[in-house]
C-alpha cells in the first residue's frame, strides 16, 4: 500500500502545506512522472490542478526529471537535482531516483498549475558585434636579476699554515 508526503506549494500566497495520503488517494500518484499535471480533487485539493515537480524516498535520494523509470541509477552529474558542484566544471557519480513515482516513493513535491506557463520569450534581434582583438602589452624591459643575499650563515674557511 503507497503512502506518501506531499507538498504542495501556491506561487502565488507563496506558501507550502503538507498533506499525508493514504490508499486510494496515493495510488492516483503511483506511475505518474515529474511534469505531469494532474486534478487535485482527486487527492483532496478541490479546484485546483496540480504540477508534479520532484520528490525522495525515505532514504533522501532525490527524484531527476531526465532519468527514466522509477529506480536508483548511478549518474554522472554537472550540477542541478542530487549535486551542488564545489567548483567550476566539477562532475561526479551520483545516486538519483527516476522521474517515475513508485511505492519506494516518500515525498513528492507539487505546486498548484493554473495552466498559463510563463513563456521563455526570445532575446531581441541585434545585430552581430565585432570584437577588435587587443594590441598585445609590450613586455617590460628586461633587466638583469641581481644575486639575491642568501639566508644561510656562510661558513667560514679556515687557511692552512
Amino acid at each position: 500500500m503507497a503512502k506518501f508526503k506531499m507538498i504542495v506549494s501556491d506561487p502565488q500566497t507563496r506558501k507550502a502545506t503538507v498533506a499525508e495520503l493514504e490508499g486510494s488517494k496515493a495510488q492516483v500518484l503511483v506511475g505518474r512522472s515529474i511534469g505531469e499535471v494532474i486534478d487535485g480533487s482527486q487527492i483532496g485539493f478541490s479546484g485546483n490542478k496540480l504540477k508534479i515537480t520532484g520528490g525522495c524516498d525515505k532514504d533522501g535520494i532525490p527524484m531527476r526529471a531526465d532519468v527514466h523509470g522509477g529506480a536508483k541509477k548511478y549518474v554522472v552529474l554537472s550540477g542541478g537535482v542530487g549535486f551542488r558542484p564545489k567548483r567550476e566544471g566539477e562532475r561526479r557519480r551520483k545516486l538519483v531516483r527516476g522521474q517515475m513515482i513508485t511505492e519506494e516513493t516518500y515525498q513528492v513535491n507539487t505546486v498548484i498549475f493554473t495552466g498559463e506557463e510563463p513563456e521563455a520569450k526570445p532575446p531581441p534581434a541585434r545585430e552581430p558585434e565585432i570584437k577588435v582583438a587587443p594590441k598585445p602589452a609590450r613586455p617590460p624591459e628586461v633587466q638583469p636579476k641581481k644575486a639575491k643575499p642568501s639566508k644561510k650563515p656562510q661558513k667560514k674557511v679556515r687557511k692552512k699554515k
